[in-house]
């Protein structure tokens, strides 16, 4: 596997609040403080913040004259020129997309945890991309979201921390990195400090990642956070599956999910098996007759789908119809269920060519409303 530093595109990504100094220390730590693991050398930079921290990041970082981000490069060549400018300086914005100056109530805060959602979910669409995450900035609300989103789509390739700055340089206002030529500083208390003193420290965050199981929708960045939180508590419940065929209605677990007429009727024939007692099945012993009830149910008696099937089904079940529909359904369920698709998902048992599949579920978790 490659590390995070051989990748071609490499991005930080911070939240600060009015203090963005953080974006300045966390790619001191990366690029230039020496340790164990190989410098990761950010190609650019996003910073994530409020309205009032956005104007503090162009002041204090982007400034032509005195922005530190431009004094960091100028001091230690070997960050190179990542890519960092007023495009890349995302601002939280509310439901009806007014950025916000500070985030305090509940509703803000759900409007801070979709951007960050969103924002993460577009960072790491590219495979050709490593993607390094901060969580120093910002409102301790801020930090927990965006580690909560990085463990939902966080790929191996990715990283979190926290960057650790020494006493009393942490809180100091005119401390952004140390330079190359050390300067004195002076503290509230009217000490003077000297920045060749100042040490930071970057700590990675282990996490658990979640990634391969989330709805498509999470990683397209189609589904907000609350949503996304709630799809894996469902994953947690006990499993339901409640299928109207008239109806071409099917829940799972409290989820709706939609479903092309035939595989609504090929779940129930899988689901009419369990009710039935029946084990599970191999393709020469799948009742098409019974199939081919259940999508009549779904589709009403006039349909050229269901002459379609007929003819094809006259004969009895057919191996690559039986496969098909199962991968179909099988892809269904994990695009649109994520994590919390397991419970619906096909059991398989035996090899090939006497592999046999059935619903693992119980009876009573079932209901088939024809």
């Amino acid at each position: 596997m490659n590390t995070p530093h051989t990748f071609p595109r490499r991005i930080l990504l911070a939240v600060t609040g009015m203090s963005p100094q953080i974006l300045t220390e966390t790619l001191y730590a990366l690029g230039v403080v020496p340790g164990e693991d190989a410098a990761f050398i950010p190609t650019e930079i996003h910073l994530l913040t409020t309205s009032t921290g956005a104007q503090e990041a162009r002041t204090a970082l982007l400034h032509p004259d005195g922005g530190q981000f431009h004094a960091l490069l100028a001091d230690y060549p070997q960050l190179g020129k990542p890519r960092f400018d007023d495009s890349n300086i995302h601002v939280i914005r509310d439901a009806s997309g007014q950025p916000l100056s500070d985030i305090r109530s509940p509703q803000e805060n759900a409007s801070a945890a979709d951007t960050i959602t969103a924002l993460m979910a577009e960072l790491t669409r590219d495979p050709q991309a490593a993607l390094h995450v901060s969580i120093a900035g910002g409102r301790k609300t801020m930090g927990f979201y965006l580690g909560y989103a990085f463990s939902l789509f966080a790929r191996p390739q990715d990283e979190l921390s926290h960057i650790l700055v020494s006493v009393p340089f942490e809180s100091h206002p005119d401390f952004y990195f140390p330079p190359a030529t050390p300067r004195r500083l002076t503290t509230r208390d009217n000490r003077n400090i000297d920045t060749a003193d100042a040490t930071i420290t970057l700590a990675r965050i282990p996490v658990v990642r979640l990634r391969h199981g989330q709805p498509q929708a999470l990683l397209e960045g189609q589904a907000s956070f609350g949503d996304t939180v709630a799809a894996i508590q469902r994953s947690m419940e006990p499993p339901h599956l409640r299928i109207e065929l008239g109806a071409q209605h099917v829940v799972c677990g409290g989820q709706t999910v939609k479903l092309a007429p035939a595989l609504v009727a090929w779940l129930a024939w899988w689901a009419q098996q369990v009710r039935q007692g029946h084990g599970l099945q191999h393709w020469r012993s799948a009742d098409a007759e019974e199939f081919l009830r259940l999508y009549r149910r779904v589709l009403g008696p006039d349909s050229d789908a269901l002459d379609k099937a007929e003819i094809r089904l006259k004969d009895g079940m057919e191996k690559e119809f039986f496969e098909q529909n199962n991968s179909k359904l099988e892809r269904a369920l994990k695009n649109q269920l994520g994590l919390a698709a397991a419970p619906y998902l096909l059991a398989t048992s035996g090899k090939r060519p006497s592999t046999r599949r059935g619903l693992n579920l119980p009876a009573q978790a079932i209901e088939l409303l024809e």
